[in-house]
């Protein structure tokens, strides 16, 4: 993990050379943190999430503990015995690890648990997919948690607990598939009834994210594998030919170049970039950067050349693309890249969101002194035709993907792509600015949705300029998967993914982009988008029929088709919005604590939802909101009884198929319950004023939201996947919906 770390946060480690240690990492507005209450101590608290998740060596001299004396802790909650935890976790669970202590324990603590330096740290904070705005761009403020004798009150509240524990799970509160078990099952290749390597598919461009790839630094280190060969193999098979690979661009140019800050370890990476190439390339598959350059710097890094300094955002100057000297270290640095791993398919640009990059890309154009007197649609233009120059310069058939994400606003960019240059490709989101109707709100689809099908009027307006230039299109899609519910790895509303497919092979649009950094699993869904780009005149209910026979028999066909179809309309329920995408507590479900207390925190973009209804709900009432999700879970119970009833005509050699696609189907159930208790729990609490008490509505509440919470433990400890997402890691695990029903059974003893 270190060898991961260090070079991946070079130019951090010398820029921020002499800082001190706790002034490198942000803290934001820094109040105070969440008391858990339920937890006999903060001591206890940082046993009971950490337990099992990282060493108990490290465990234990992070608080101070003598050996053997965080076991007697743990075992008094009912905890199961320490045992060795993987290696793997140190890199794939890190952010599970620091979200569950971020309201324990202050930075210091934080950095001995995960094994991690300030630098190192910081530049996860910052690159590592948003991590600290995702944790609310905030650090609560927490006092040192050391270990200490435990009281006789706190030893009655931990047996208290022991005893819930025991009465709610007579198994034990662990057991089950251990998390990321799914990768192993994923990484081995099936026997295939092809022989030799598969051909590239020649239906259009089909690219996605890997399902469990790192997100901060995949290259550095060699035992991460983002896309081993179980995976390509699955993937191909489902007619993906792509796949997009997160990468820092000041991470892969040569050492010693223009910006001698830049460049430390990018040999390594390049050699392990064509490794990765070549792999891919055995199942015909491409691998494609992603593009979100320049990055920009901290002021330090301008002292000597402000010259280059563009617009400021949050201490950190953009490296302004109006200067000559950037856009040459930007076109070389590209060229160097695709010089060295000539076999790559090539990249796909973001050049007005994401990081802040080029001055325009955060709205920071007047604030510098070249850019503010340039034309918005020629700057984002310049910044595409630099890395296309770059690209074209060492590999001339690469694909340069040009995305329109967030040009004007997420507005009107047919003037940028007027000034595009020829030789690159252009995408857009489908369904963005798509109408839609319900919960009494009439607005507009943004971004990421399967619940309001597309196309939108945005795609299909930028798709005609597009085509007008000759320039090739590319749909941006989310099949899988979205924000609306990302917890598991494809949602089962086949006739939703139908009709979107259709109605992009009516527009003759052949190309797409199938996930974001989540949806990247090989998935049934993959084989609705490959039917409709094999035969674009497919009607939707043949290819659901087929697909339906395929995965489930005959017999059962025509009943799981009637449950996809609940499903889908369910779906259709989704009370969408941009606030509730990122903000609502759909992605933890019922591993959201409850609160008889508001917490005053707000809620933080797919990160920590805490009891921020006000921004959860979006432009919906909060009556409206949680009717909302009311509804979604009833159709979708409606979708289960049917599955069920189907269950007995589910041949034996579909059957362990079928009962894993029931689990997951199950999870996204109780997830949206969940969702629709805690909207219902903070409006009873709320009309309560400051005193609390458990009245027969919260009685309801906490009762509905243990039986929940005790039956997602079941299904994700029988299903590591459940919870699971590439950048964000595991968004809860059993032990959390343990807490869970500790907690609510506590609540209702107030």
């Amino acid at each position: 993990m270190i060898f991961r770390v260090l070079a991946a946060s070079f130019c951090y480690v010398t820029l921020l050379a002499g800082v001190d240690a706790e002034e490198k990492l942000p803290l934001g507005a820094n109040p105070d943190a969440i008391v858990f209450t339920h937890f006999p101590s903060p001591l206890h608290a940082v046993v009971w999430r950490n337990w099992n998740l990282v060493p108990l060596e490290r465990l234990e001299a992070t608080v101070g503990a003598p050996a053997g004396e965080l076991e007697k802790i743990a075992r008094s909650m009912g905890l199961p015995e320490s045992q060795a935890v993987p290696a793997a976790f140190d890199e794939s669970l890190y952010i599970t690890v620091l979200r569950r202590n971020w309201h324990l324990l202050p930075y210091d603590q934080i950095l001995t648990l995960l094994d991690r330096t300030a630098e190192e740290l910081a530049f996860s904070l910052k690159e590592d997919d948003f991590l600290f705005h995702k944790l609310g761009n905030l650090k609560p403020k927490c006092e040192p948690v050391r270990f200490r004798e435990i009281t006789q009150t706190e030893s009655q509240k931990a047996e208290r607990i022991q005893r819930i524990v025991a009465e709610e799970f007579p198994d034990g509160p662990g057991g089950g598939e251990e998390p990321l078990s799914f990768i192993e099952d994923l990484s081995r290749p099936h026997p295939s009834d092809s022989e030799g390597i598969p051909e590239k598919s020649s239906d259009g461009l089909r690219y996605l994210y890997s399902y469990f790839g790192v997100f901060g630094d995949p290259l550095l280190d060699p035992e991460s594998d983002p896309f081993p060969a179980g995976l390509l193999q699955r993937l191909s098979e489902r007619g993906v030919n792509g796949v997009w690979l997160h990468v820092v661009l000041n991470q892969l140019v040569p050492e010693n170049g223009a910006f001698p800050e830049f460049g430390d370890g990018s040999a390594r990476r390049l050699a392990r970039l064509r490794k990765l190439v070549e792999q891919a390339a055995e199942y015909g598959v491409d691998i494609y950067l992603y593009m979100n350059e320049p990055r920009a710097m901290p002021a330090v890094f301008f002292k000597d050349r402000p010259e280059l300094a563009g617009g400021e955002s949050r201490d950190h100057l953009a490296m302004c693309t109006s200067t000559e000297p950037v856009r040459n270290w930007l076109r070389d640095s590209l060229s160097h890249v695709f010089k060295e791993v000539p076999d790559l398919g090539g990249v796909f640009t973001i050049t007005a969101s994401e990081n802040f990059t080029n001055c325009v890309s955060k709205g920071k154009k007047t604030a510098c002194p070249r850019c503010s007197k340039r034309d918005y649609a020629e700057i984002i233009a310049e910044v595409n035709r630099t890395i296309a120059e770059g690209v074209h310069a060492s590999a001339p058939d690469a694909k340069v993907i040009v995305w329109d994400w967030g040009w004007n606003g997420h507005g009107d960019g047919t003037d940028i792509i007027e000034k595009l240059p020829d030789d690159v490709w252009f995408q857009s989101v489908s369904e963005w600015a798509q109408p839609f109707s319900r919960g009494g709100v009439n607005s507009a689809v943004g971004e990421y949705s399967i619940s309001v099908v597309g196309p939108g009027p945005r795609a299909l307006r930028h798709w005609k300029a597009a085509r007008e230039r000759g320039l090739p299109t590319v749909a941006k899609v989310q099949f899988n998967n979205t924000w609306e519910m990302s917890a598991v790895p494809w949602l089962p509303v086949m006739d939703l993914i139908a009709e979107h497919a259709s109605n992009l092979a009516e527009q003759k649009v052949e190309n797409f982009m199938l996930s974001w950094s989540l949806g990247g699993y090989p998935s049934p869904n993959l084989e609705i988008a490959q039917a409709f780009a094999r035969d674009p005149s497919a009607k939707a209910a043949d290819v659901l029929d087929r697909l339906a026979e395929k995965r489930y028999g005959n017999a059962a066909a025509g009943d799981i088709r009637r449950a996809w179809t609940a499903f889908s309309e369910a779906f259709r329920e989704f009370p969408y919005s941009g606030g509730t995408l990122y903000l609502a507590p759909q992605q933890y479900g019922p591993s959201n604590l409850l609160y008889a207390k508001g917490t005053g925190y707000a809620s933080a973009m797919v990160g920590m939802p805490y009891d921020d209804l006000k921004r959860w709900k979006g432009g919906y009432t909060a009556d409206a909101f949680a009717g909302q999700f009311e509804k979604l879970a009833t159709g979708w119970k409606k979708g289960l009884d049917i599955w069920d009833s189907a269950a007995a005509k589910i041949a034996p050699e579909f059957a362990e198929l079928a009962r894993e696609d029931r689990g997951l189907a199950g999870a996204v159930y109780l997830h949206f319950a969940s969702v629709a208790n805690q909207c219902r729990f903070i409006m009873a609490r709320d009309a309560l004023g400051d005193q609390w008490k458990v009245t027969p509505e919260i009685r309801k509440i906490l009762d509905s939201e243990v039986e929940i919470a005790r039956s997602l433990h079941e299904l994700q400890s029988a299903d590591s996947r459940i919870g699971f997402e590439a950048s964000n890691q595991y968004y809860y695990l059993p032990r959390d919906l343990v807490e869970k029903v500790v907690q609510c059974r506590l609540l209702g003893e107030d």
